[in-house]
């Protein structure tokens, strides 16, 4: 009786939101999410989430893409804005202008961009202490 209500409570506080733009759809405008995206249609507009955005092989983006994570098997044109890891896998067609942490790129992928990898670098200060500053390499 009650371990029947503490799973129902826990399901609703740990669920995960995925948004799911499925081929043969076509989306026109600007959305935010803090859930992940799965894009095999056509999103034309710009997206902001804090999730991780997967383009399949089918899936394109034209516009402006700020998040942490993406992995893409299909197309995107535009402004793409990661913190985190862009993983291009080789059916993978980028155009526009990058801003990452980190890029891997599998063999056969296109990247034509104007790139900017951003990191941490650790320093010393004068006192001996560590300190993080930011630091940007041009790919």
């Amino acid at each position: 009786m009650f371990s029947d209500n503490k799973k129902e409570k826990n399901m609703v506080e740990g669920t995960s939101s995925q948004n799911i733009i499925s081929q043969g759809t076509k989306i026109v405008g600007d959305f935010n999410s803090e859930g992940d995206f799965r894009i095999d249609g056509v999103v034309e507009g710009n997206i902001k989430t804090a999730g991780k955005v997967v383009v399949g092989k089918q899936g394109f983006i034209k516009g402006t893409l700020q998040g942490t994570d993406a992995y893409f098997e299909g197309k995107f044109s535009g402004k793409l804005a990661l913190s985190g890891t862009l993983t291009l896998k080789s059916s993978a067609h980028i155009e526009g202008e990058v801003v990452v942490g980190k890029l891997a790129v599998e063999p056969g992928a296109t990247f034509n961009v104007t790139c900017v990898m951003k990191g941490t670098v650790k320093e010393m200060n004068k006192g001996g202490q560590q300190q993080t500053k930011e630091t940007e390499r041009t790919a």
